[in-house]
C-alpha cells in the first residue's frame, strides 16, 4: 500500500540513508532504519495504519478469534486492532517472565483459538516465527502473521515457507524505495544501493 509507505516516510518511521549507513544491533551496515513505534505518536496516521491492519485480518483471516502481539513493538498495534475487531488480545514475550507464573504468553487462555499474530516489522522473520511456535505449543492455531512493514528479504520469505506460515504486510521496501525516488527523497543511484542491500544484507559491497 503506497499510502502506508508514504506515512512511514512522512513521519520518519522509516528513514533511508544509503550514503551514511546505520549500524543494526547485529552489526550489519544498513541503508535503512525502521522504527514503527513512531506511528503511535501520530493520531491520524495511526488510525489509517491500524484500520488497514484490521482490514487484512477481516479479509484474509475472517476466522480469527484472538489477536496476539509480539513483545514489545507488536503489542500496541495488536491492542488497537483487537479493539477495532472486538476480539480478545494478548501478547507473546521473547522469553519467559523471570518471576511470578513465568509466563511467555500473556492473556486469557482460550483453548484451540484461531490466532493472528501482529508484528511491527519483518526482517528475517525469526522472532515472529518464534512467537507463532510458542503459541502453537500452548495449543493455539496460527492463521497468519501480519506486519506493518517488511524489508522483503529472501531470508524472511524462506523462513515463512519453511515453517508454512501465512503472512502479509501493509507495505514493503520495494514499494517504499519506488515512492522515495518518485518524491525525490533519494535518487536512482541510491535506490540501486538499497536494492543491492536487500539482495544480500551481509554483503557490504552495496556501499561501494
Amino acid at each position: 500500500m503506497k499510502n502506508i509507505a508514504k506515512i512511514l516516510l512522512d513521519i520518519k518511521a522509516v528513514t533511508l540513508s544509503p550514503d551514511e549507513p546505520y549500524t543494526w544491533a547485529s552489526g550489519i551496515k544498513s541503508p535503512i532504519y525502521c522504527d514503527n513505534r513512531l506511528i503511535l505518536s501520530y493520531p491520524e496516521e495511526r488510525k489509517e495504519v491500524e484500520s488497514s491492519l484490521a482490514e487484512i485480518v477481516k479479509n484474509k483471516f475472517p476466522q480469527a478469534q484472538y489477536i496476539m502481539g509480539t513483545a514489545t513493538a507488536g503489542i500496541p498495534h495488536a491492542a488497537l486492532i483487537a479493539e477495532k475487531l472486538n476480539l480478545p488480545m494478548g501478547y507473546v514475550r521473547s522469553s519467559n517472565k523471570g518471576h511470578g507464573k513465568q509466563n511467555k504468553i500473556e492473556g486469557r487462555k482460550i483453548e484451540n483459538a484461531k490466532v493472528v499474530v501482529i508484528e511491527d516489522l519483518f526482517s528475517t522473520a525469526g522472532s515472529s516465527i518464534d512467537a507463532a511456535k510458542a503459541l502453537e505449543e500452548e495449543g493455539y492455531e496460527i492463521l497468519g502473521i501480519i506486519s506493518v512493514f517488511t524489508y522483503n528479504l529472501d531470508s524472511a520469505k524462506k523462513n515463512f515457507e519453511k515453517e508454512n506460515y501465512q503472512h502479509d504486510s501493509l507495505t514493503n521496501l520495494d514499494e517504499l524505495v519506488e515512492l522515495a525516488v518518485e518524491t525525490g527523497y533519494i535518487n536512482e543511484k541510491q535506490a540501486e544501493k538499497l536494492k543491492k542491500f536487500q539482495n544480500n544484507p551481509n554483503d557490504s559491497s552495496w556501499m561501494e
